[in-house]
């Protein structure tokens, strides 16, 4: 694997780990009269950004480990 193809990877899977960690409690926010409104209350996205890198750089590790193993290889 190459840098760009690492670096290619690694954005690809930190945006679906950010999409599957996004709802992660959400609470929807409520108007003056009580009604709920569609933006979430306190969306915490410096917390899930965090937690999104962690989780994109376990995939990755991963995935790089199967793409270097002999075992997996696709080379001849």
């Amino acid at each position: 694997m190459n840098w760009f193809t690492g670096v290619a990877s690694f954005v690809v899977i930190w945006w679906l780990a950010l999409f599957a960690i996004l709802p992660i409690g959400v609470k929807p926010a409520e108007d003056d009269m009580g009604k709920r409104v569609g933006a979430p209350a306190n969306p915490q996205l410096g917390r899930k950004a965090i937690w999104t890198t962690l989780v994109a750089i376990v995939l990755w590790g991963i995935l790089y480990v199967i793409t270097i193993s002999p075992i997996w290889s696709m080379r001849q």
